[in-house]
């Protein structure tokens, strides 16, 4: 800040100087600096600042005597070809009659030699103008410069954007990166051709994610280069998902304990890829160091201020560094450029003093009169301006790498395409207030900045060139590989392209056929904290760790993930479950009892076998129909109790398969109703035995006369005719459906039948129960009448068998799980259903077929004499 404040208290005084003389009518300039510079007059003016030289040079500043002006030594020629680049540029642009016709573009350049004092020299004298004296005090005509090309360093270019964007003089950068630059509250006028480290950091970790690089170590400067690029470094990376296994500063002074205990970190991390964003001179001594240690297996990646830097290209770092992959600025190539560099001859005009610098330079020669002069010990020829620069071979001419001076064509260009945007703004039409345009005999600087603000244009080498809110270019950089010379040395390579504004959308595009890897494998390296969690499992972070080192747990059941690297598992939906890999979820195994299945063979098998013994003993008792044993105790009822026992096996077939809307309506309905038929045909059956032996006593001669045949199908019928009522009450009020039921298995959906009422089902089965109680009682209560006169024994142990059956279904069938409920069910009809068949006429038939002879009256009514 005290630097702009010496600025603004410098231009106070010259205009307090100036007013001081206006009565005179002329302004006159109180100094001028002295700076080495090219100059060409014009319509319009474009302002330029360059190193070309690396050091400035302050004589003694006594103040006894007028001080001496600061000189600037040591002369850089690739700094030289950038600020011809911008006469090439400029002399292109008025050649052509597309861009600006009519319009004759000039330029002053400058040197600030590397020193912020030096660059603002340079920018007063731009905006102040060459004139000595200015005598039209109302200010019509363009200003001394419309716009500035430079300055390449970023610190310059804070203090000078400072002062300039206060009056809204456009300057456009060709090699200034600070990311603060962006801010355009604090430099509005402020444009760059080159990205800004922020873009700059983002082009690292697109590399990085390129490759799957998770996890690395980084190196910066301690300066504000490596600083500023470690806070975005730092962002970026995370947004990635990446994390940074070490961060170590290089020190601004190379001590060698800070060197060693660096490379010790390296040495130590499982990180196998290293970030360095730092300039070559912060460097060069941790790289003697890995040197020195032997230290290979590492993959570098280089930031743009040493990725192209030539004091690493020697044979013996290729062992070490050979493969760094490197961001670099976009090289471009610029045609005839070279031509044009080549005929370039030097000047007598003292505004045009650094062509004679520069010559003397190249060809070592002196353009000072009156013979040789010496220089220490080397003695100068003198120069006589016609040297053949054909004959050179140095960073000027060389025009095969063009990165800086590219950006410098571009920035050149920007500034043309604005001003012929500006002059072909149609009056009436224009952008500024009343719709007004600009003139350019009175063109103010920030007009030509809205200009500048929405510059659109394609370079001829293919470059698309516009610029952002911020005033920063899209982002592009050249990709560069470290690859083996022949002679052992390191070359450069350019093998991708990091572009924001690719047209495909891909921003980073690699030709990976032409990389070359530093390994034994000739592959890139593996550099993860943890492997990566394959499908099926997710992470789990590493309690103290970055977010990179993570152990892999498989998903719960239910649970799938189906990427790499899932944070969380995702649950099925309802009617899925996750696979055996727990990497997709599949439809749930629908369970109900089958037909295939071995348990549904079995109890389809019991029941077609009950229902065949069922066949078998009605075509015995059919055909022994007009015998005593068949006759007995109304043989029409063991008709009936056979049709029943036939009902109550067959009904098993409607629980077994996959649940329909009409099985699960019938099966319950048709259980009920068959055991309701075949129990009351018992119960019916047990009271015609008791009635029998009463009708047989003195006192119970009338007994059979209530209870004859018609009376005994009528309670069977109206028996039975209840549990059909309860049925349909049920059926028609709460149906049984089928029902897909996940409760019982997380892992299966369980397709039954879903009762409706329990009530219903209730009723039904206590009706049952009650009927069977009954019959079971009067059995047991006739139990010992004669043996001619009693088949109560025979009812009493099938009852028996009956309750006991369907006491122990309920508790079974409440803990059984799917469709083993069913089966449970199915066990109890068909455990009762036999138990009742063997119980009631497994005695009757081992007489019809086994002992006939048993079968008459007489041996009957002999076996009640012999009892007596």
């Amino acid at each position: 800040m005290w630097i702009t404040l010496n600025i603004c208290l410098y231009l106070s005084f010259n205009c307090i100087s100036a007013a001081s003389i206006i009565r005179s009518g002329t302004c006159q300039l109180q100094g001028r600096f002295k700076l080495n510079g090219m100059y060409q007059d014009g319509d319009v003016i474009l302002g330029g600042l360059f190193e070309v030289h690396f050091f400035t040079v302050f004589p003694e500043l006594s103040f006894r005597t007028e001080p001496e002006p600061p000189y600037c030594e040591k002369f850089d020629m690739e700094s030289f070809q950038q600020a011809q680049t911008m006469v090439f540029a400029i002399k292109e642009i008025n050649k052509n009659p597309n861009l600006l016709p009519n319009i004759t573009l000039g330029y002053h350049l400058y040197d600030n030699c590397v020193m912020l004092g030096m660059a603002f020299r340079a920018a007063i004298t731009l905006i102040s103008g060459t004139e000595d004296s200015f005598s039209n005090l109302n200010c019509t005509g363009p200003p001394p410069v419309i716009g500035i090309v430079g300055d390449p360093g970023s610190t310059p270019s804070i203090a000078i954007s400072s002062v300039l964007g206060l009056f809204r003089v456009p300057t456009v950068s060709h090699y200034a990166t600070c990311s603060c630059l962006s801010d355009r509250k604090k430099y509005p006028s402020f444009f760059r051709t080159i990205p800004s480290d922020a873009f700059q950091v983002q082009a690292m970790v697109q590399i990085l994610r390129h490759f799957g690089w998770t996890w690395v170590g980084f190196l910066y400067s301690d300066d504000d280069y490596g600083i500023y690029a470690s806070v975005s470094f730092q962002q970026e990376i995370q947004q990635f998902g990446s994390c940074v296994a070490f961060s170590e500063i290089l020190p601004d002074d190379n001590n060698p304990k800070d060197i060693q205990r660096i490379m010790g970190v390296i040495q130590a991390s499982t990180a196998r890829v290293v970030v360095v964003f730092s300039t070559s001179s912060y460097l060069m001594n941790l790289m003697d160091e890995v040197v020195l240690q032997n230290l290979t297996g590492r993959q570098w990646i280089a930031s743009e201020a040493w990725a192209t830097s030539p004091v690493f290209h020697s044979p013996r770092f290729l062992p070490f560094l050979g493969g760094t992959l490197g961001i670099a600025i976009r090289r471009g190539e610029i045609q005839t450029l070279k031509d044009f560099l080549l005929r370039l001859c030097p000047s007598n005009d003292p505004r045009n003093n650094m062509l004679r610098i520069f010559w003397e330079n190249m060809f070592r020669c002196s353009f000072e009169t009156g013979g040789k002069k010496t220089d220490g010990e080397q003695v100068k020829k003198v120069c006589t301006g016609q040297e053949d620069l054909n004959t050179t071979d140095t960073s000027y001419t060389d025009v095969s790498g063009l990165r800086a001076a590219y950006n410098v064509y571009k920035a050149v260009y920007a500034l043309a395409h604005a001003l012929n945007d500006l002059m072909q703004c149609d009056e009436g039409r224009g952008p500024f207030g009343g719709n007004s345009c600009a003139n350019i005999i009175n063109l103010k600087p920030w007009q030509l900045v809205h200009y500048l603000q929405q510059v659109n244009f394609t370079t001829g080498f293919g470059d698309h060139v516009s610029f952002d809110k911020n005033g920063d270019a899209l982002a592009i950089y050249d990709v560069l590989n470290w690859q083996p010379n022949s002679d052992g040395s390191i070359r450069v390579q350019t093998v991708g392209v990091v572009n924001e504004g690719a047209a495909t959308g891909k921003v980073l595009t690699l030709d990976e056929d032409a990389l070359y890897w530093n390994f034994q494998m000739k592959k890139p390296p593996h550099s993860v904290c943890s492997e990566s969690c394959p499908p099926g499992t997710r992470q789990a972070m590493r309690k103290g760790l970055p977010v990179c080192c993570f152990d892999c747990l498989p998903c719960g059941d239910g649970e799938i993930s189906n990427t790499t690297d899932a944070f969380e598992c995702t649950m099925c939906p309802d009617e899925f479950w996750s696979n055996p890999d727990k990497d997709r979820c599949v439809p749930k195994e629908v369970e109900f009892l089958s037909y295939e299945e071995p348990l549904g063979i079995s109890l389809t098998t019991a029941s077609l076998l009950g229902t065949w013994f069922c066949a078998l003993v009605m075509v015995i008792f059919a055909h022994h129909r007009n015998t005593p044993i068949v006759r007995a105790n109304n043989s029409e009822l063991s008709f009936l109790l056979l049709l029943s026992l036939k009902l109550c096996f067959l009904c098993v077939l409607l629980f077994i398969g996959q649940p329909q809307f009409w099985t699960c309506q019938l099966r319950h309905a048709v259980f009920g109703i068959s055991f309701v038929l075949c129990v009351s045909s018992i119960l019916v059956k047990t009271m015609v035995v008791i009635a029998v032996f009463k009708s047989s006593q003195p006192e119970g001669k009338g007994a059979m006369k209530w209870f004859g045949a018609a009376q005994q199908r009528c309670t069977v019928l109206v028996l039975t005719a209840l549990q059909v009522v309860i049925c349909a009450v049920w059926l028609s009020t709460a149906s049984p459906t089928p029902h897909k039921n996940n409760e019982y298995l997380r892992s299966k959906i369980v397709y039954e039948c879903a009762i409706g009422s329990v009530a219903g089902f209730s009723m039904l089965l206590g009706y049952i129960g009650l009927l069977a109680a009954v019959s079971f009682m009067l059995a047991f209560l006739a139990r010992n009448l004669p043996d001619h006169f009693n088949e109560a024994k025979f009812i009493t142990f099938s009852m028996l068998i009956f309750c006991a059956v369907w006491i122990a279904f309920i508790p079974a069938y409440v803990s059984s799980p799917g469709k083993y409920a069913v089966a449970v069910e199915i066990f109890a009809i068909l455990a009762s259903s036999f138990g009742l068949l063997v119980a009631i006429f497994a005695p009757k038939c081992y007489i019809i077929i086994l002992h006939p002879e048993r079968n008459t009256k007489k041996a009957i009514m002999g076996r009640e004499a012999q009892n007596r």
